[in-house]
């Protein structure tokens, strides 16, 4: 099979980076597109990947409008020249759109219930929309619910060993405590009407928990002047091992918190709408402990983060929840390459109608 894989987002390259290898293992033909979004780029080249670049995206609701056309003639260009059997990506509009076009199935995974606009220009056009079983919302008849995250795709033991070494890189000594916070920029479609932690709680959460361990700050965007000094300065692709080693993972992204999750790492994440993943990570393994935006919640996340650090039973209780996390969840890769294997009924029948447009 031709199959192209189209990159939004940084984690997008996780979530499908050892299916391609799989898939490009067994004789398949992988073609990625990607965004120029962050280290998305950095990242495709890191693991080996060659890849098409469809520019930078817009900010704003008017840019990503005009956006989203620019980036359907450029993916549409490329699928000519390529000539795929399949679409595949995470949720977000401009694979399954083309490959209406082209009369091609398209695959889509998703575990963001609140991405509305991203829903209503996906699904229409998408041949089958996979989602973790706790997503919070029916997309119809084109969805399939598999019981684990997008996180074990990449994070799962069969595909990522901890190295210690994580420590020296980031200058500390291997007994001593660190803990990572993580703010984000509020910038995706899906983030319109947020504001996040409000500064002055920014700087509290960090004074809060020096006493208690190394703070590192990764963020999205500029860091206020009393807060550039804590910004992590790691090699981009290491970031998963201080997960793994720290005690705490504390802010606004979801994917962090549920990468922290699966790692056995306590994780904080603050966020008005939340993820259905996020709330299963707290209510059945007890993982991640989720707050709002509010000010009372972002007081109590604070809170609850330097009853985290000051447990001295916590590093040992979580590892044991994360096994409890493992033994119930499928590996996310290997259920993504029995679905595409699967569609290739689709694929061949679609072929005619490719040739049409030829």
């Amino acid at each position: 099979m031709r199959i192209i894989i189209d990159i939004n987002h940084p984690a997008h390259v996780h979530y499908f980076r050892n299916f391609s290898k799989i898939m490009s293992q067994n004789g398949h033909n992988i073609f990625f597109v990607s965004r120029n979004k962050e280290m998305a780029h950095r990242l495709l080249e890191l693991y080996g990947f060659a890849y098409e670049d469809r520019g930078k995206g817009k900010s704003g609701k008017i840019g990503k409008i005009l956006y989203l056309i620019y980036a359907d003639f450029k993916l549409f260009q490329i699928a000519r020249r390529i000539k795929p059997d399949l679409f595949l990506n995470f949720l977000h509009p401009y694979p399954s759109q083309v490959a209406r076009l082209l009369g091609k199935p398209s695959l889509v995974f998703s575990d963001t219930e609140h991405a509305h606009l991203h829903h209503k220009l996906t699904v229409p056009f998408a041949t089958k929309i996979f989602t973790p079983s706790c997503y919070r919302i029916s997309l119809g008849d084109k969805q399939v619910r598999f019981n684990s995250y997008m996180e074990l795709a990449y994070l799962h033991p069969r595909y990522f060993k901890p190295d210690p070494q994580i420590f020296s890189l980031l200058g500390i000594g291997e007994n001593e405590k660190f803990v990572l916070i993580r703010f984000v920029s509020w910038e995706a479609a899906h983030d319109f009407g947020h504001a996040g932690m409000s500064l002055q709680n920014k700087i509290k959460a960090v004074r809060s928990m020096e006493p208690y361990a190394r703070v590192f700050i990764t963020s999205e965007g500029k860091l206020p002047e009393d807060l550039e000094p804590y910004r992590i300065n790691i090699p981009f692709d290491r970031m998963h091992d201080a997960l793994y080693y720290s005690c705490l993972l504390f802010g606004e992204s979801a994917t962090m918190a549920s990468e922290a999750a699966v790692l056995g790492t306590p994780a904080i994440f603050i966020d008005n709408d939340g993820r259905g993943y996020t709330d299963e990570q707290e209510e059945k393994y007890g993982l991640v402990h989720n707050f709002s935006e509010s000010e009372k919640d972002q007081v109590a996340a604070i809170s609850k983060a330097i009853s985290i650090l000051s447990d001295p039973e916590s590093t040992e209780e979580y590892r044991r929840k994360r096994e409890m996390l493992l033994s119930s969840c499928i590996d996310t890769t290997r259920f993504m390459v029995k679905e595409v294997m699967d569609s290739q009924v689709l694929t061949a029948n679609s072929n005619n109608v490719f040739n049409m447009t030829q």
